[in-house]
């Protein structure tokens, strides 16, 4: 298990962890930020500039996931992780792989008013650094303020949060423990085993009497997607579309779909790509789409969107498949592609 200690600077997540550690038995100091100042030291410094954060490394990200279950070989655990976590995308991601893993996340935001996290932050002191470097520490955690006030609604929602503005650390960390105790914060999201091989997926593009094409966000990963899923073993692609369609929006398709694209994605490591078939849904009718409902482990959100929109909404590998389905729906004959680009 790991206890993810969410929160901005001056909420108090590094000495809560400490004391944390006295009373979880077992438990272990997981700090992903020293992941981040190894990566500092072995990538090129051009790589850094191209970023804002270490967090906006993908690597970082996978590298969060691969040490914890690594350390989970070698202690008991919890591992108790003081890191803040502000972007949803990569909490999605993280905690998806996580959970992919079996590796069970409670998620606790350690919470104060801003006036409090202010003064906390004037008053930080790092006894190694000059006073030029603590000046500079204190600027950059007053520039998380904004920043972490954005998250504060879906942080809110998504951990259990506990107010830290009247509390010791010591008082935090029981709040914690017992928080953990009685399962709070924990982590609903469906276990997607990551592929060992290529694999097949078939999704489906449903839309609305504007011609607006059903997109989903996942709990699980990062990104917009198709209502769709991994195709499982001795099943028929189309089949697996319409049972992920009525698994994940309670929507009961009358026949088969009809196949728009055929694409095979190449390996990118670490994924191992494999074919990727888009249905045609048909449209929905309004009576139906008030009938949608979203599974909370799986889905977080559903929304009609315009070619236009989507492209801002999905991923590159995913908007181009978009974007041949929907000429192949226009045309009324399905599309071959390899690696995104049409062929035969």
């Amino acid at each position: 298990m790991i206890v993810w200690l969410n929160g901005t600077f001056g909420a108090g997540k590094t000495t809560t962890a400490h004391e944390l550690l006295d009373l979880l038995p077992g438990s272990t100091l997981y700090d992903p930020e020293l992941l981040g100042s190894g990566l500092r030291l072995m990538l090129p410094a051009k790589r850094f500039e191209e970023v804002g954060n270490f967090q906006d490394l993908p690597s970082w990200r996978r590298m969060v996931v691969d040490t914890a279950a690594a350390l989970l070989t070698e202690v008991p655990g919890p591992l108790v992780t003081p890191m803040t976590l502000l972007r949803q995308e990569y909490r999605d991601e993280i905690f998806g792989a996580l959970a992919a893993r079996r590796i069970p996340v409670r998620h606790v935001l350690l919470h104060a008013e801003e006036t409090i996290l202010r003064a906390r932050i004037a008053e930080r002191q790092d006894p190694s650094a000059d006073a030029e470097a603590t000046a500079s520490l204190r600027r950059w955690s007053l520039e998380h303020l904004g920043p972490y006030a954005d998250a504060l609604p879906w942080l809110q929602g998504d951990a259990h949060v506990v107010d830290t503005t009247r509390l010791t650390p010591r008082q935090t960390a029981e709040r914690v423990a017992e928080a953990v105790r009685t399962g709070a914060g924990a982590c609903d999201i469906v276990q997607t085993p990551e592929p060992t091989a290529e694999t097949l997926a078939a999704g489906v593009l449903l839309f609305d009497d504007q011609d607006r094409v059903l997109l989903v966000d996942p709990t699980y990963k990062a990104g917009w997607e198709f209502p769709g899923g991994i195709v499982e073993r001795g099943e028929a692609p189309a089949h697996a579309g319409v049972r992920e369609v009525a698994e994940e929006l309670g929507i009961e398709l009358p026949r088969a779909p009809r196949l728009l694209v055929l694409d095979w994605e190449a390996p990118n490591p670490p994924g191992y790509g494999g074919l990727r078939l888009l249905y045609d849904g048909g449209t929905l009718t309004d009576d139906r789409i008030s009938k949608l409902l979203l599974p909370g482990a799986e889905l977080r959100e559903w929304r009609f969107a315009t070619e236009s929109e989507a492209e801002k909404m999905l991923p590159p590998v995913r908007w181009n498949r978009l974007h041949w389905a929907l000429r192949a729906r226009e045309r009324g004959c399905p599309l071959h592609l390899e690696a995104g680009v049409p062929v035969g």
